[in-house]
């Protein structure tokens, strides 16, 4: 029920439209209802059984339906005295096709009203869970599928709208049509709508006993529908090496067995699913036949109050209620389904966001001293990556972090705009604890390059550009041709409106590389963090490559990742990590002299070379 109550809270903003909706529900099933009762008076004309009633009554709230009954046949009475009987029943039916239509006009009026709730909800659940993706940490995203959460905010919402939202019909309305009926079918048979009272919620618990299982094996589809877009996320990005390693028949029989156990989940689904409707039908009509039986013996032992023509007209106004019983189970078996799906989504909008801004953190515009590690250490989960680092480095150095794969050189530079939070100690700018500054700041003053160029399926210009607004063509022509960027740029037939494709396939990796230097120019950070920026390149786009980023870290503090020692022999400070750790530290000739970790670096690169 929390669920759908949490689902519930996203129509609030729209609960005028929800008002509106209610209301032309309810006047839909009041003049359902006169439509209806009007086959009585029909009858009796028809039979001559109609009574002459010779004087109105006056309307008071406690004699309301006598009231109303007395004064329609009064009118009837008038009719049927002045013009026939032949004239009556015409005039009784135009009034009847009158409040048919009626009926129909509120009901569009209702639904036309839905039609832009259950559409608004979508998009408001469809926002929360995109902008929620954007603030959860690097941690969250690295313990979930990109395929099962792209699944969470595709199909689970599209199930969520199908299901609960599209029911919002039937929960809004059905009940009212039942309640007005129902209140009329009390006016007209007391002891014969307590017996409807007593069959109808039986039947509602056998069609929800069938359903009780039905969420449990639509979490089930739900999450192996997840797991097949990953698998398909999966190919598409590495098609590459599936077919350089004749793997398509590996992939093929993976794909072909989550799709196939996929298939029995839905369809043992759907099988309880659509059994909601034969059951409630076979209900509906024994609880027909039922009511048949009571109210028949009732007219034919004249011990009750119901004349025939009024029994037949009960008996019509009943059958009123099936079709909203039977939409109403349909809805259930439907919020059933669909909150399977809510429950996926919810949990990613109940994933706490560990890194967010304190509620006093600071505001900064500018690096003027130093960035600080203090006795930081750092974990994943629970083997340490990081371990009691301790370093400083000052404004407009270049300190180069050197070391074999998974000492911790990555992990380090993303600790400094809380890519990941410390787990031990804490980082310091300009002698402020980076937790107390607020992220946005943080973040802009840096600019990141990393082994693998991110683009995005869009221009040049937007990719360069990309973070920033209101930035001119001169200011991006200039960033590109510090990156080295302009010339090849210029030769595309659009030039920087040419199209890139998807993650810039259409670039080599060098020109990938450069575009992301370019967009780290154009920021024009006072902190730039390099990660292997040049390590994936060949020797030629390697040294364009360099050039540009000679360019960019002038007067900037620059931290440097790198496996090639021969990148950084200028840096004013190399560090070498092993383990977690910093083993040492010192400039490139300063570590030559040492017999340790560096030389040893060094030698084997000069051998392979």
């Amino acid at each position: 029920m929390g669920k759908f109550r949490r689902i519930f809270n996203y129509l609030i903003p729209y609960k005028a439209s929800v008002a509106l909706n209610v209301f032309f529900s309810f006047l839909s099933a009041l003049f359902n209802v006169f439509s209806v009762i009007m086959v009585i008076p029909v009858l009796n004309i028809l039979f001559e059984m109609q009574p002459i009633v010779t004087e109105p009554i006056p309307f008071s709230l406690s004699n309301a339906a006598d009231a109303i009954s007395t004064n329609f046949y009064y009118f009837v009475s008038k009719l049927l005295l002045r013009y026939g009987s032949v004239a009556t029943l015409v005039a009784v039916g135009v009034f009847a096709i009158t409040m048919s239509f009626l009926k129909n006009a509120f009901k569009y009026a209702a639904m036309y009203n839905l039609a832009w709730i259950r559409n608004v909800v979508v998009k408001d659940i469809r926002n929360d869970l995109y902008q929620k993706t954007l603030i959860l940490p690097l941690s969250y995203h690295s313990n979930e599928k990109k395929g099962d959460l792209i699944s969470r905010m595709t199909s689970d919402v599209q199930q969520i709208e199908h299901s609960v939202i599209s029911s919002l019909e039937m929960v809004f309305r059905e009940p009212i049509t039942i309640a007005v009926i129902l209140v009329s079918l009390f006016i007209m048979s007391t002891n014969l709508t307590l017996v409807v009272l007593v069959l109808l919620p039986v039947s509602g618990i056998i069609i929800g006993r069938i359903g009780k299982t039905l969420r449990t094996t639509a979490l089930k589809g739900q999450n192996k529908l997840g797991v097949i877009l990953s698998v398909l996320e999966e190919t598409l990005t590495g098609i590459r090496v599936i077919k350089a390693f004749n793997a398509e028949k590996k992939m093929k029989d993976r794909f072909l067995s989550i799709n196939s156990f996929y298939t029995l989940i839905m369809t043992k689904m759907y099988r309880r699913q659509y059994m909601a409707s034969p059951v409630s039908e076979f209900l509906g009509t024994l609880v027909v036949i039922l009511i048949v039986w009571y109210g028949g013996s009732l007219v034919l032992s004249e011990t009750g109050s119901l004349s025939p023509s009024a029994f037949i007209g009960y008996l019509i106004l009943f059958a009123q209620i099936i079709n909203p019983a039977k939409s109403f189970s349909t809805a259930y078996y439907n919020i059933l389904k669909g909150m399977a799906s809510a429950d996926r989504i919810d949990d990613i909008l109940n994933a706490e966001a560990k890194i967010e801004d304190r509620h006093d953190a600071k505001s900064i515009k500018t690096f003027s001293d130093s960035i600080e590690f203090k006795n930081v250490s750092f974990r994943y989960e629970k083997a340490p990556v990081l371990k009691n680092i301790d370093l400083k480095i000052p404004k407009g150095y270049t300190i180069a972090l050197v070391g074999q794969s998974g000492a911790g050189k990555s992990t380090l530079v993303d600790l400094l705009p809380r890519l990941y939070d410390v787990t031990e100690g804490e980082i310091l700018l300009d002698g402020e604890n980076i937790k107390n500054i607020k992220l946005h700041d943080l973040r802009e003053l840096m600019g990141n390059v990393n082994q693998e160029a991110i683009l995005f399926n869009d221009n040049f210009f937007n990719n360069i550009a990309f973070g920033e607004y209101n930035i001119s063509k001169e200011q991006v022509i200039r960033a590109a041709q510090i990156a080295n960027a302009h010339e090849f740029i210029e030769k595309t037939s659009l030039g920087y409106y040419t199209n890139i494709g998807d993650r810039g396939n259409k670039l080599s990796g060098g020109q990938r590389q450069r575009l992301s230097i370019a967009r780290a120019v154009l920021k024009n950070p006072p902190i730039l963090i390099l990660d292997e920026a040049t390590s994936a390149l060949d020797t030629e786009s390697e040294k364009l490559v360099q050039e540009a980023l000679s360019n960019v870290m002038k007067n900037r503090t620059s931290i440097v990742i790198a496996h090639r020692l021969s990148t950084v022999v200028n840096a004013d400070m190399i560090c070498v990590m092993h383990e977690g750790e910093i083993v040492e530290r010192g400039s490139h000739e300063q570590l030559l002299t040492i017999d340790g970790y560096y030389k040893k670096l060094h030698s084997l690169q000069m051998f392979a070379e």
